[in-house]
């Protein structure tokens, strides 16, 4: 079995996984819909990690990281002298300060390397102070670097699984200062969709009512959902609660085709519809050949043996006749047809791009 048919099958898997998953079923709202203002928010930090087995980094920040850090525990560097650092990497340290986080609440980190250091494996975080968008310090972070790969280098050979210079530390960061909400201070809230849609938004609407009594909520528009709450404020966690597992059927998805350029993967969802169109489709491929000879000089006449590369290009076009593409109402049949095409990916994206400016595909066209 060839490579493209191999990469053609698959890609009838991953269609047919999405047919499946993105058949009409009842959904709890809490996994199609937000309330506002309950967000995460992102904290960054810089730091030093320190303890690392000879692959650091000896970047002029760095160096002066550690002289700053060293001057705040009173350990001051002779005049003249510079530091030799190996086993220290300067860090930048991100993570998402959860909604309704409280002061002691651990989080976890990610630790990624901002200089040349080769790995921070087996490294340990020094206290960092994490900061939000408003300046102010919310979190601090601390603790040994996790790194989910591994290398080995050994006379001048060197491999390398995953990335080694970004980590994670579990637990590595606790809260120090608290995100005030105004969930619950006035009278109503919003539902956000995650997906604009007025379908949808009338259909959550509905089922709230249904569940909570007529007048509960009402839409604003395709994204925004408002609801009602209790006059006792002591009812509205439980209220929400009942309102975040609500089973709502969304509306179908619109019919799309996301494509990456640059890998050549095609992902369709199964409302995607193709016309009756003729598509000819023909294959180019270059061949270089190269041949190594060696150039031999005269005697005595002072050239230099040197060797060359003859090189040798051959481009072939094969023909494509015109074939016909049949209708497909379904997603099944959609990509029969194109499998019918027997082409690799890449010339798949420039066929889908094709149909679409002729207006035979019936589908959004994404490029990421």
């Amino acid at each position: 079995m060839s490579t493209t048919h191999k990469i053609l099958i698959g890609l009838m898997w991953v269609f047919a996984i999405l047919l499946v998953s993105d058949a009409a079923r009842a959904e709890r709202i809490k996994e199609i819909a937000s309330i506002a203002g309950v967000r995460n928010n992102q904290l960054v930090g810089y730091g030093i990690v320190v303890g690392l087995d000879g692959t650091g980094e000896n970047t002029p920040f760095t160096t002066q990281s550690m002289v700053n850090m060293l001057s705040r525990m009173g350990v001051a560097l002779p005049p003249g002298q510079t530091m030799q650092l190996k086993n220290v990497a300067a860090v930048m340290v991100t993570t998402d300060l959860p909604p309704f986080a409280r002061i002691g609440q651990p989080i976890d980190v990610t630790v990624s390397s901002v200089g040349s250091a080769k790995s921070l494996r087996g490294g340990t975080l020094i206290m960092t102070p994490l900061k939000g968008a408003d300046g102010q310090t919310y979190g601090m972070a601390q603790g040994n670097v996790v790194v989910g790969g591994a290398g080995a280098a050994a006379a001048g050979a060197k491999t390398t699984i995953n990335h080694l210079a970004v980590g994670r530390i579990a637990n590595g960061a606790t809260v120090e200062r608290e995100v005030q909400l105004a969930i619950g201070q006035g009278d109503i809230i919003h539902l956000e969709l995650r997906r604009t849609d007025f379908g949808t938004a009338h259909r959550v609407t509905a089922a709230i009512n249904q569940a909570m009594g007529q007048g509960t909520a009402s839409a604003i528009d395709a994204r925004q959902v408002q609801v009602r709450l209790p006059v006792n404020p002591s009812e509205r966690v439980a209220f929400l609660g009942a309102v975040e597992n609500i089973h709502v059927t969304p509306m179908p998805l619109a019919a799309k085709v996301i494509i990456n350029a640059r890998t050549g993967s095609v992902v369709m969802n199964r409302a995607v519809m193709i016309d009756e169109s003729a598509v000819a489709h023909g294959n180019l491929s270059v061949t270089i050949m190269a041949d190594n000879t060696v150039s031999q000089p005269g005697v005595l006449s002072g050239g230099q043996t040197v060797g060359v590369t003859n090189a040798a290009i051959e481009i072939k076009q094969e023909s494509g006749a015109l074939q016909t593409l049949k209708t497909g109402a379904n997603l099944a049949d959609v990509v029969k047809a194109l499998n019918a095409l027997g082409t690799n990916p890449q010339d798949l994206i420039a066929i889908l791009q094709a149909m679409k400016m002729a207006g035979s595909l019936r589908a959004e066209l994404e490029i990421i």
